[in-house]
């Protein structure tokens, strides 16, 4: 029986779901919209609205917990042919999160995000979904 668990375990394991969702934490944060199977974009609310909240608060150890919780590298990748270099950086996405998004949000109490359902895919038929800052 499941009763009183919470959170979708998406057909991976626990170390692979954390992952996911920093990496997609990350990439919301740094484009404000992203696109994703509906499940994700369901269990990825949860995890950006305590960042988010986080981000309210704006103190440094606010700001070390939200540090952990994103991915990111100060060293760039260098492109060979035909490659573009990487430019996901934790420390500006953070200060993107604190400095920007924080201080939008500090008057509302919750509901950060935005699901918006998109296509079925075409390879296996998923449902999509777009999540968005509000």
């Amino acid at each position: 029986m499941r009763h009183r668990k919470s959170g979708r375990k998406l057909g991976r394991t626990s170390s692979h779901r954390k992952a996911l969702f920093r990496n997609q934490a990350t990439a919301l944060f740094e484009h404000e919209q992203i696109r994703t199977t509906l499940p994700k974009c369901k269990e990825l609310r949860r995890v950006a609205e305590k960042l988010i909240t986080l981000a309210k608060r704006g103190d440094l150890p606010a700001r070390r917990q939200a540090a952990k919780m994103l991915y990111g590298t100060r060293l760039h990748y260098k492109p060979g042919r035909g490659e573009e270099a990487s430019t996901i950086d934790k420390h500006a996405v953070l200060r993107k999160l604190f400095d920007d998004i924080g201080p939008r949000y500090q008057d509302r109490n919750g509901g950060y995000t935005r699901i918006i359902r998109g296509e079925i895919r075409k390879g296996d038929a998923a449902q999509m979904g777009y999540i968005q800052l509000v």
